[in-house]
């Protein structure tokens, strides 16, 4: 992997990341921009103990564009894009709309490919290694920057997920706070480790989960599967085997199988509902150890966590969509339509070709 960094005309830095060494990237951003102007904050909510990231500039943000003004597609000629060269590998940047900026964190936009109708599952073992090795490159710059405690790295895709861009990319959240939902986890697993005088409880979820019916998919390094309490239609948790905190603790074995694991798994992802229907829109999102100090989550360090990725649709079945309503979006609890068991063996039937 060759990592150039340069800028763009506002001042945001651009990194390419090239399976090549020998490709020289030296493209200059041709467009008329001005600095972007941010104006995110964080709040926290006095009741219930959580962040809010107030970003009122997003609202003129990029909605819809036609494809042949897709600002995520290399620049040709005088069709000007936020990537300044005629074509690329892997592509991060600042995001020029971010929701978290400054001492509030930081938001990056992560290009998967140069083909815009292309998807994650369409990428070769080689460009899908290329994408994990740049998260690990981002995870291991941005915990560096003092206002950031945890990082984020995930995907949305389709349009019924809210995605605005139609290009194949993710993005990359820098929190300047640990999130609530790995906060969860960190109190589980405190209260877990003092009740068994020790235990991992997340080894001895995927223990339990290793041993049952709802495995989807098993190499020798990771294992995927649909959790007990899946909260969505179709779920599915992919663990390396070996604990590790975060990304930056893959071992080489691991980084070499992911793409063949993962690939697979997003393919079965958009056979789901069967032949004919549109692609599965999902949220694919890595959750690693914060970075900051965890003495709220006493006799937890960052080597207890457990890194892994959620995958999961918003689709419940052929051209109907799981809605969060009240009992979801008021009170936090979720009802599933769907039993994890029939999700696992639907996911276990479908071909990935």
């Amino acid at each position: 992997m060759k990592k150039t960094s340069t800028r763009l005309a506002d001042g945001r830095e651009l990194i390419y990341y090239d399976l090549r060494d020998d490709t020289v990237r030296d493209a200059v951003d041709r467009r008329p921009l001005e600095r972007t102007v941010t104006t995110s904050e964080v709040r926290r909510d006095p009741l219930l103990g959580d962040s809010v990231a107030i970003a009122s500039h997003r609202q003129g943000r990029t909605y819809h564009p036609p494809k042949d003004e897709c600002p995520l597609c290399p620049s040709q000629g005088e069709r000007l894009s936020e990537i300044p060269d005629s074509s690329y590998d892997v592509v991060v940047f600042e995001n020029r709309f971010p929701s978290l900026a400054g001492d509030s964190g930081r938001c990056e936009v992560v290009c998967f490919t140069s083909d815009h109708n292309a998807s994650f599952a369409d990428l070769t073992q080689e460009q899908a290694r290329l994408v994990l090795d740049a998260w690990t490159d981002r995870t291991s710059e941005l915990s560096h920057l003092p206002s950031v405690e945890q990082v984020f790295c995930f995907e949305n895709r389709g349009a019924e997920i809210g995605v605005t861009l139609g290009h194949p990319h993710g993005q990359i959240y820098a929190y300047p706070f640990t999130t609530p939902r790995t906060a969860l986890m960190l109190r589980s697993l405190a209260a877990h480790k003092d009740a068994t005088g020790g235990e991992n409880l997340f080894d001895a979820v995927l223990e339990s989960e290793l041993a049952g019916e709802r495995v989807v998919l098993e190499g020798e390094h990771w294992v995927a599967f649909v959790p007990y309490a899946a909260h969505w239609p179709y779920e599915v948790h992919l663990y390396p085997k070996r604990r590790v905190p975060d990304l930056l603790g893959l071992d080489e074995e691991a980084r070499t199988e992911f793409p063949q694991v993962y690939l697979e798994l997003l393919k079965r992802f958009d056979r789901i509902f069967g032949e004919g229907e549109p692609p599965t829109p999902y949220i694919a999102a890595w959750h690693q150890a914060p970075f900051g100090a965890l003495e709220d989550f006493e006799g937890v360090g960052r080597d207890d966590f457990a890194l892994h990725l959620e995958l999961f649709t918003i689709r419940r079945t052929s051209g109907k969509l799981k809605f969060l309503a009240g009992s979801e979006s008021g009170m936090n609890v979720f009802i599933n339509d769907i039993r994890p068991e029939a999700a696992a063996q639907r996911l276990r039937e479908v071909a990935s070709s």
